[in-house]
């Protein structure tokens, strides 16, 4: 799933950004889709730890020529330790609940976090959400009750997984408010990737297993895309700002429903794809509601 915090000033070519974005969130939904694959293979915790260990080996080589350590100094060290472990619950959380869930329901469970951002925002962070905003909050929960209906088949515990990710990762993006307004995006995406790296191989001891040489590949691709997903999302707000490409996002919903049917064999029930344009129509609403209120300030 997308974790961009980058705030770039944005060039006047909107639809580069747009294609940028597009092809940022393609990657998302294979990087789930490799998560899901080689979960089935192996424990959650190799799987993660894979996933960390090959994407800050590659910022390191992309970004330690240019900057050196001086990319790891923080201002709000603790800050970024918490920011941190919100984003390590939400992949622990997501790629178990991708054990138990098909992808493209749990890709839309997993995008309520926009939503719990505009309504956590309020009480943590201080900030004005107008009704029309709250009601796109509400619309959302009802999208994802739309889901999960009672005697559905997605009407287990399970279910909450993908709910508490979306929760971690609203935190996670709130935490990325507060810590950009000292550290650069660089820094911040640094830091978490190199502390999850060393807390994950304090642990990935205790559920190893070697890989084939074919899951090995897979488990490179996995890290690779997830990489260059970011490096993608960073680029996209390079040529467009966050409220023209933030309804774009919702295509990582779309990406997953066909990569899930074209590689698990699954096809969301008329309910679930109901539920998913609600939750996606009220995360667009909110975006846009969000672009007129800072407009106005």
């Amino acid at each position: 799933m997308s974790t961009s915090n980058t705030s770039l000033t944005a060039t006047s070519q909107p639809f580069k950004g747009i294609m940028v974005m597009l092809s940022a969130t393609l990657l998302f939904a294979g990087h789930d889709v490799l998560s899901k694959y080689l979960s089935g293979f192996y424990p959650v915790m190799l799987v993660i730890w894979v996933r960390y260990l090959i994407h800050t080996m590659l910022m390191m080589g992309i970004f330690l020529p240019q900057s050196g350590l001086r990319v790891l100094r923080t201002k709000r060290p603790v800050l970024q330790v918490l920011r941190a472990l919100c984003l390590l619950a939400t992949s622990m959380l997501f790629v178990t609940a991708l054990q138990y869930i098909p992808l493209a329901e749990a890709t839309a469970v997993n995008f309520l976090a926009p939503l719990l951002v505009t309504a956590l925002s309020v009480p943590l962070l201080k900030e004005r959400v107008s009704t029309g905003q709250w009601i796109a909050v509400l619309v959302g929960f009802c999208g994802v009750m739309v889901i999960v209906h009672p005697g559905g088949e997605l009407f287990t515990p399970a279910i909450l997984l993908p709910f508490c990710s979306a929760m971690c990762f609203a935190f996670y993006q709130l935490l990325t408010r507060l810590v950009a307004r000292v550290d650069s995006p660089t820094t911040s995406n640094f830091f978490a990737g190199i502390f999850n790296t060393l807390l994950m191989s304090a642990i990935v001891p205790f559920y190893w297993q070697w890989p084939t040489f074919w899951h090995g590949v897979l488990m490179l691709a996995l890290g690779g895309c997830g990489m260059s997903a970011h490096l993608f999302l960073t680029q996209a707000f390079r040529h467009a700002p966050p409220a023209v490409l933030a309804p774009f996002g919702y295509a990582q919903i779309v990406f997953a429903g066909v990569l899930g049917y074209l590689i698990f064999d699954h096809t969301p029930s008329l309910t679930a794809q109901i539920g998913m344009a609600v939750i996606c129509a009220s995360g667009i609403a909110a975006a846009w509601l969000q672009r007129r209120v800072s407009r106005k300030i």
